[in-house]
């Protein structure tokens, strides 16, 4: 069993930035692989970045290039750095733990309550 729980979101001009972070606690921390969601009004959750137990990275296209994933095992929290931030980032983050396979990551049943990123001019 391992926790969630979110922070670091808000309202936050076009082209602006914002850190979400992610503290695990229970189970060991460093054995998940991590990502990070997000799901709009009227929309499906989709992934946005991965971070694997070893430090590799995979991001969406949509974000490739403007977010940056990152994990820190000593304090058990994965962080998503958001830089140019659009409009249609808006969305609910949330940030999970799974398995990184042949390619592609599988969520596990652990889910945060989420973060609600806002951009608006």
């Amino acid at each position: 069993q391992v926790q969630l729980v979110e922070s670091g979101g808000g309202l936050v001009q076009p082209g602006g930035s914002l850190r979400l972070s992610c503290a695990a606690s229970g189970s060991a921390f460093s054995i998940y692989d991590m990502g990070w969601y997000r799901q709009a009004p009227g929309k499906q959750r989709e992934l946005v970045a991965v971070v694997t137990t070893s430090g590799s990275t995979k991001y969406a296209d949509s974000v490739k290039g403007r977010f940056t994933i990152s994990r820190d095992n000593a304090k058990n929290t994965v962080y998503l750095y958001m830089n140019s931030l659009k409009v249609e980032d808006t969305a609910v983050y949330y940030c999970n733990a799974g398995g990184f396979f042949s390619g592609n990551y599988y969520p596990y049943d652990y889910w945060g309550q989420g973060t609600q990123v806002t951009v608006s001019s």
